[in-house]
């Protein structure tokens, strides 16, 4: 089923006007920060190409991203980042669910409902539609995953150079084998999520 405005015209049909994607990037990883957009597509938004960024490739990624993100488009757009250390104190699904909330309120127009990509986020403060696979399904959730993975991708770029020796510009925090022989030989650095159980391991194999 191709990508479209379906559920967000279904929503209108009701009287909501104002609808959110929302969907994150970088639950996985073993390091670095786990990053949520929410956009707030015009109504009669079309797009031949806009999908789910994990079916995108990057340089793609990036062109929707700058498309997506121009001023003047009449899109609405905010992301949130919790870093590693967010994560560790209160886990990644916690972590994923405030970035998620907190994207949401830094739009600058308060949206009246939100879609959600997987499961339902508890509490919400508006109401909202998870639908699974939803960035595959979705323009609004859609736009979010590239915004979101396009934002978290450039933050791994950035630091690949500020904590060389791990190749995050790769990998992105990914656990790869590779990622995974850099954390064995180098340890763990200040953006590995140490309650990661492969963080965990190799922080206690240095010892």
């Amino acid at each position: 089923m191709r990508c479209s405005l379906r559920h967000e015209r279904k929503l209108r049909k009701k009287g909501v006007r104002l609808i959110a994607g929302v969907d994150e990037a970088g639950r996985g990883p073993l390091a670095g920060p786990v990053v949520a957009a929410a956009v707030v597509l015009p109504e009669k938004f079309r797009h031949k190409v806009l999908n789910d960024s994990k079916q995108l490739s990057a340089a793609v990624r990036e062109e929707l991203y700058l498309e997506l993100t121009r001023p003047g488009n009449g899109i609405g757009w905010a992301v949130s980042i919790s870093g590693s250390d967010e994560v560790d104190r209160i886990n990644i699904l916690r972590a994923t669910h405030q970035a998620m909330r907190r994207a949401v309120a830094a739009l600058a127009i308060a949206p009246e409902h939100v879609l959600i990509d997987g499961l339902p986020v508890r509490p919400f403060p508006i109401p909202q539609t998870a639908l699974v696979g939803g960035d595959a399904l979705s323009l609004s959730i859609a736009a979010a995953s590239v915004i979101a993975k396009v934002t978290r991708d450039r933050i791994m770029v950035e630091m690949d150079a500020l904590y060389p020796g791990y190749n995050f510009s790769q990998h992105k925090g990914y656990g790869t084998a590779e990622h995974l022989d850099k954390l064995r030989l180098h340890g763990p650095c200040p953006i590995h999520r140490r309650s990661f159980m492969p963080v965990a391991q190799a922080q206690l194999d240095l010892l």
